[in-house]
């Protein structure tokens, strides 16, 4: 793609804004920036771009310089609907997203994660599969480096393993993963979306622009995702690990069988360390994408076996008085939670934060099955105290800090505490992992 002198607009500089300008002025392109944050909020960014051609635009998205431009960067988090956005789709301009940007510059294969949950811990699972089959590996894109690191780099990767947003597909063209996955779907981001099936169109956009050629590893559990996989181009890959599967990989007995064009493999199950309902799905899911892009099984079963959860994901803090306390902070949405409360019983769970839309009742049969005490905490409290409230013993705490010194009081020798929010954390905290050492700290001090 020739970008020499064409006047190109990154709207948003987050991560993915700062890499997409420093890329498009090495590229000769005219570049300027516009966010709505001021010089001082933005001067760690900033200062990465120091010494670029760059003119920026702070405090404001002026429509004129929009409607102006040949090419426009949106940042995930900008918003479809933004008017000086509409203003410019009029005029013609092309609007694309980083991940979009990046794939026309990416020329191994491409393997693309998305999902409501799992896929930051599926897309570590796959990097480090290809990385211990010896391919030097990129692994980015919602996670880590932004994508548009594999051309920034300059460096000739054999594999690309990609996390992939909804709003990161929104202002996509020609994106092509060779394998993509599609986890799971559950209502999120209503506070985006006008509606869940806006959303999960959102999500599916990552087989679009995929042919026969290409795999698209989808879960035969659930509902949602196999109804809308029947009509992909691509060649279906299924994971289940409630099915048996003639092609595809699925669980029974304690053993994982792969199978593909009449070749089978087997893992069994007993010796892997990442634990959880949820966790064996994304392990299907990463060897399934592994496989499918030649990875060799021994090796790959070696690194399952040796993988461990990631951070603020059912992360154990610590046992006190024969209560094991865990820390589930990166549960922003519902879904998540179901998976964390399907792998405990007796729960005294702490949920709440900033709500995201959704309903909360998919939680109901679960709560009313496994969980003793619900400690409800931050701006959703009210109408989950209302949706979930009548099923189990309910309270709601101030603080953090608060719900854990309640929770201590309230579990019974045997019981498990989970930190699980079901919702974000921007109402008492700067971002999920502060929630996370927050919820930690407080535990430690019991």
């Amino acid at each position: 793609m020739e970008y020499k002198n064409k006047k190109a607009l990154i709207v948003g500089l987050a991560k993915t804004g700062v890499a997409s300008a420093r890329f498009m002025a090495s590229k000769g392109a005219r570049v300027t920036v516009t966010d709505m944050r001021s010089k001082s909020a933005l001067a760690d960014q900033l200062a990465e771009l120091a010494g670029l051609d760059i003119v920026y635009e702070l405090e404001q998205h002026n429509e004129t310089t929009f409607r102006a431009s040949d090419l426009i960067v949106v940042s995930p988090g900008v918003p479809m609907d933004l008017p000086q956005l509409v203003a410019a789709q009029r005029t013609g301009a092309e609007i694309i997203s980083e991940i979009e940007l990046a794939a026309r510059f990416i020329d191994a294969p491409l393997a693309a994660i998305t999902g409501t949950n799992g896929k930051t811990t599926t897309t570590t699972i796959l990097g480090t599969i290809f990385k211990h089959n010896g391919y030097h590996t990129f692994v980015g894109g919602n996670i880590g480096d932004p994508l548009i690191g594999v051309a920034e780099s300059r460096q000739i990767w054999d594999q690309v393993v990609a996390e992939i947003s909804s709003f990161q597909l929104e202002w996509i063209t020609s994106f092509r993963p060779t394998v993509a996955a599609l986890l799971n779907l559950s209502e999120d981001h209503l506070d985006r979306y006008p509606d869940y099936q806006s959303y999960i169109h959102a999500k599916l956009r990552i087989f679009e622009n995929q042919t026969e050629d290409d795999f698209a590893v989808v879960n035969r559990d659930d509902p949602l995702v196999w109804q809308h996989a029947q009509n992909l181009k691509a060649s279906l890959f299924p994971f289940s690990r409630k099915i048996e599967l003639e092609e595809g990989i699925f669980c029974t007995d304690g053993v994982i069988v792969y199978r593909h064009n009449g070749h089978e493999e087997c893992f069994p199950t007993a010796a892997i360390r990442l634990q959880g309902v949820h966790n064996l799905e994304n392990i299907m899911a990463a060897t399934a994408c592994a496989l499918l892009l030649g990875c060799r099984p021994d090796e790959t079963f070696e690194t399952i076996l040796c993988f461990e959860a990631l951070h603020h994901r059912m992360e154990f803090v610590r046992e006190v008085n024969n209560v094991r306390y865990f820390e589930d902070s990166k549960a922003t949405n519902v879904g998540s939670v179901e998976k964390a409360l399907e792998s405990f019983t007796d729960i005294t769970l702490i949920a709440g934060g900033k709500d995201k839309g959704g309903s909360y009742t998919p939680l109901a049969a679960l709560i009313q099955e496994r969980v003793r005490h619900l400690i409800l905490i931050g701006e959703a409290a009210k109408r989950m105290a209302d949706e979930l409230g009548s099923l189990t013993d309910t309270r709601c705490a101030a603080t953090l800090e608060e719900a854990v010194e309640l929770a201590a009081q309230l579990t019974a020798s045997g019981g498990t505490v989970l930190m699980s929010p079901a919702c974000s954390s921007f109402d008492m905290f700067k971002d999920y992992e502060e929630r996370a050492q927050r919820f930690i700290a407080a535990v430690k001090a019991l």
